[in-house]
């Protein structure tokens, strides 16, 4: 059989499961993003209002919340793909019964909570089992490179998914749409049943759920960088979300001409995305979290925005600036994650990744009312701005997100029957990295302290993605894989 040129021309870095991880992240977003809209508006056609239809999304969000520390454990107990496709299982028949119940005009609000419900808690299970797998899925040296181009891949049919999904609810009602997501889910799942897990250790017997909870947390805590870059999402996130799910539309309303212009300003985010993934596709900064978290100040900048409130392009600017340094932040987290972290406890610190990112993004959206009822929308907006900017300065104390730099070392595995007090905190204070970099465009790895060399020198290190996740247009998402908060599909 003749191999399609568009395949041949494939990068030779761009393995199998690289491949079809970001090939089934394309199609779960292209009908996920289409599908949030036509869950809105089926609310609304079944009599719901503005609060019903935050019931719905609530509905989904706490199972995300509740259960992300089991699903990061499952999926380095169990092989990630069957976690992944099980995940998209249970997706595919919610969506599939959430259309059937739309269509035939028999959808109550609380069925549609139910089948909301179910979807958070595949995404739950799904979340940690992908960034594991998408992290393990190349080499250190192309790590950057393929990270932004499956963010810019998922960026771009994130944007097309609610643009098509916007336009086929018009013509042919919330219901089709949702049962376009439903085939996407299961299309997306017979894709990441061909996964290979071979190269992921088999656990052995006699570790409990619970025990491996414990091995995340010693994992996640174990390095300042990471818990305290989670800290900052967990903060950062949750005044994004305020800012502009809340307290946008309603400045766009009384100030910038209504839901035109906040639409074009949400576009010029995403072209900013796209224009971010792009560029670090090119660019290798050497330091990793340096340059990554000072990309984070601009997050500031529509919050800012809103409050003056400003024309709207100038908004439209600050949101493309915004999006830019998403996808800088983005792709920088996930190098350091995959070089930093040992293989085999990759879903685990995702799940606290996630857990700490979104954690606070469901308070903050129901503290935002109250708060402009409290402060008025101005001074809640400059709150959200100022509490962005002062998260991100705390972090930049931090001497281990100042140094940690890029190197091209292989990812090293933890032991299955290493001694829980085996921490890397415990190894003598040695410098492997003082030798040169294999990779050719970098340089040698001399410069990353004395403090990061021990926390992660115990296992040779390995990179990290947002979420935010940001990947949600939760512009955030976790501090990322398939989004920023919006992140694997």
């Amino acid at each position: 059989m003749t191999t399609p040129a568009a395949f041949r021309r494939r990068p030779a870095w761009a393995g199998r499961n690289y491949t079809l991880l970001t090939t089934a992240a394309v199609v779960t977003s292209l009908g996920s993003n289409g599908a949030l809209i036509a869950a809105a508006f089926a609310v609304l056609e079944a009599g719901g209002d503005g609060g019903d239809v935050g019931l719905v999304a609530a509905a989904r969000t706490l199972p995300l919340v509740l259960f992300l520390l089991i699903g990061g454990a499952v999926a380095d107990r169990l092989p990630r793909h069957r976690v992944m496709v099980a995940a998209n299982t249970l997706n595919c028949l919610s969506q599939a019964v959430f259309a059937v119940l739309v269509l035939t005009d028999e959808a109550h609000l609380w069925q549609m909570m139910l089948l909301s419900a179910l979807g958070g808690t595949g995404q739950a299970f799904f979340s940690p089992a992908a960034e594991g797998m998408l992290l393990s899925s190349v080499t250190a040296e192309q790590a950057g490179r393929a990270f932004a181009l499956f963010r810019f891949a998922s960026q771009g049919a994130t944007m097309t998914g609610a643009a098509l999904g916007g336009a086929l609810i018009a013509v042919i009602g919330p219901g089709w749409v949702l049962a376009v997501d439903a085939a996407a889910f299961a299309f997306a799942g017979a894709l990441r049943a061909f996964l290979d897990v071979s190269h992921i250790p088999e656990r052995e017997p006699g570790h409990g759920m619970l025990a491996d909870l414990r091995d995340g947390w010693r994992e996640f805590t174990g390095r300042t960088w990471l818990w305290a870059i989670v800290v900052q999402f967990s903060l950062v996130n949750a005044v994004i979300v305020a800012a502009d799910a809340v307290y946008g539309p309603q400045v766009a309303r009384d100030s910038l001409g209504g839901p035109g212009p906040w639409g074009l300003a949400l576009g010029l985010f995403g072209a900013g995305n796209a224009v971010g993934a792009l560029l670090m596709a090119r660019w290798k900064p050497r330091r990793l979290l340096l340059v990554g978290v000072l990309c984070v100040f601009p997050f500031a900048l529509p919050s800012a925005a809103l409050a003056v409130p400003v024309p709207i392009a100038v908004l439209c600017l600050a949101m493309f600036v915004s999006g830019l340094s998403i996808e800088v932040f983005g792709v920088s987290w996930m190098t350091a994650l995959h070089q930093e972290i040992p293989e085999d406890k990759l879903s685990r610190v995702s799940a606290y990744d996630w857990f700490g990112s979104v954690a606070m993004v469901p308070l903050a959206a129901a503290l935002a009312g109250p708060a402009e009822s409290a402060f008025g929308r101005t001074a809640a907006l400059w709150g959200c701005a100022a509490l962005c900017v002062g998260a991100t300065a705390a972090v930049l104390c931090v001497r281990d997100v100042r140094n940690l730099t890029r190197h091209g070392k292989p990812v090293a595995l933890a032991k299955p029957d290493a001694e829980p007090d085996a921490e890397p905190d415990a190894e003598p204070d040695v410098e492997p990295d003082a030798e040169p970099d294999v990779e050719p465009d970098v340089e040698p790895d001399v410069e990353t302290s004395a403090e990061t060399s021990a926390e992660t020198d115990a296992e040779t290190g390995a990179e990290s993605e947002a979420r935010p996740h940001a990947e949600t247009e939760a512009r955030p998402g976790s501090a990322d894989a398939e989004g920023s908060v919006g992140r694997l599909g």
